[in-house]
């Protein structure tokens, strides 16, 4: 791993999950870490829904853009986190994988993102104090 941890989180449509987890760990890490977030199957815009429960704990994602993930960005990334697109992330060894079980939020209510934006900012946590052990996550 570089000085500088580069972090891929992946899902199917990068319009939630791994959306939700890329501003958690921006806001956790700033720029100690490199991080993008990708989609299979990119979708046209980030779900209204987790835009909405990132902005009620002060993370904006609402610029966020769903882009595909190509082989290039899971190649030159440490840690590629799966948050729900299975076995459709491409495989480059050296590459570290994790795969996040995680509740799709597309057409749950803000209730439901909730509940899955905080299982995913328990999950950023540890992250952090995996890849940054100096720092504390707040």
């Amino acid at each position: 791993m570089a000085d500088k941890p580069s972090v891929l989180f992946v899902c199917v449509h990068n319009a939630g999950r791994s959306q939700m987890a890329a501003g958690l760990l921006r806001h956790l890490a700033g720029d100690r870490i490199e991080i993008r977030s990708a989609g299979t199957e990119p979708a046209d815009a980030v779900n209204p829904v987790a835009i909405a429960a990132m902005a009620e704990i002060g993370i904006d994602i609402a610029a966020a853009t769903p882009t595909i993930c190509t082989a290039d960005a899971t190649r030159s990334s440490d840690v590629v986190i799966a948050t729900g697109c299975g076995d459709a992330c491409p495989y480059f060894p050296g590459v570290s994988y994790r795969d996040w079980k995680l509740a799709d939020p597309a057409g749950q209510p803000l209730a439901t993102v909730r509940a899955i934006r905080d299982d995913i900012a328990t999950r950023v946590r540890a992250l952090v104090a995996e890849l940054l052990p100096t720092s504390t996550p707040s």
